[in-house]
């Protein structure tokens, strides 16, 4: 759920005020949000996050208003032919159920935002459980009840401040990283050309270490420098990284496995390393290339590769 961070962030600035909590708890067909999305309202009239990408919003804001006037939490299903159940369609053909309950110590507690944002921050994941009745959400998973797990953020680190790594940096952004930019050749890193990433001119060993990858973060090498990558891959497949992959030709590839065999890299880890880096997309130039890598780090995050 990348729009997580963006509902706590709207959640402390709206704290005082009365607010509601929709969340996708169905999705099936082409549904346009998964379960566990969430979209908060406030009684201002302010919302953050989304349910449908704009199918149903509004008729979630006006069950929103009725819990916000007192009303119990609230239980609608969207995308059956059927009007006389789902209430309004979803033109891509997917069905979703939408709960709206308050954010109240009878529904979500205010308290577990922080809670989901302390768990965050340290890259832990953290699980609470709603009963679809009464609407009310406690921590924990909890058998017969709807369990919503926040996952741990994802992160990127890219080895190599080139001109690929400056679009990857932004579709990474884009798609929920936070983005760490290693080089260290210090003239290649620069707020400029990577704003809101964080910068790194340590060696890749080191970058690495400091990072501390787990299985939700990605390492990806495009320096073009054996000097710079190698360490940087050696170093993220002692740690439990949930995506390393370098970047070059399929000959290059092979010269690379040789030589971190030769370094003592054990056969099984060398098949982590997807190289060269990224889906088949026949892309060209810096930026279908950094396209393609995104892909390549999504799907297999996913575990869809």
């Amino acid at each position: 759920m990348n729009d997580i961070d963006d509902i706590i962030a709207a959640a402390r600035a709206w704290a005082g005020q009365p607010m509601a909590l929709a969340t996708v708890i169905e999705a099936s067909g082409s549904a346009p949000r998964p379960r566990g999305g969430h979209m908060l309202v406030a009684a201002d009239g302010r919302f953050a996050g989304s349910i449908s990408g704009g199918c149903v919003e509004y008729d979630v804001f006006a069950l929103a208003e009725r819990v916000l006037a007192g009303a119990p939490a609230s239980l609608q299903l969207y995308g059956t032919p059927d009007p006389g159940v789902w209430l309004p369609g979803l033109p891509c053909g997917g069905q979703i159920g939408v709960l709206v309950q308050p954010v109240s110590e009878a529904g979500f507690a205010p308290a577990y935002f922080e809670e989901i944002a302390a768990a965050r921050a340290t890259g832990g994941a953290l699980a609470f459980s709603t009963d679809l009745a009464t609407g009310r959400t406690i921590r924990g998973e909890h058998e017969g009840q709807f369990v919503n797990v926040y996952e741990a953020p994802r992160r990127l680190l890219i080895v190599g401040a080139v001109q690929i790594a400056q679009t990857l940096a932004a579709i990474a952004r884009a798609t929920g990283f936070s983005v760490t930019i290693n080089d260290p050749r210090e003239r290649f890193l620069s707020a400029e050309r990577f704003p809101d990433a964080t910068l790194s001119d340590a060696w890749p060993d080191e970058a690495v270490a400091a990072f501390a990858p787990n299985a939700s973060s990605a390492v990806v090498t495009l320096s073009h420098d054996t000097k710079i990558d190698d360490p940087a891959l050696i170093a993220a497949l002692k740690a439990p990284t949930g995506y390393v992959g370098a970047l070059g030709s399929r000959a290059n590839q092979i010269r690379r496995l040789e030589r971190l065999a030769a370094l003592g890299v054990p056969a099984k880890e060398l098949t982590r390393i997807d190289g060269p880096a990224g889906v088949r997309i026949g892309g060209l130039g810096p930026q279908e290339i950094a396209l393609s890598i995104a892909a390549g780090i999504v799907g297999t995050l996913r575990g869809a590769r």
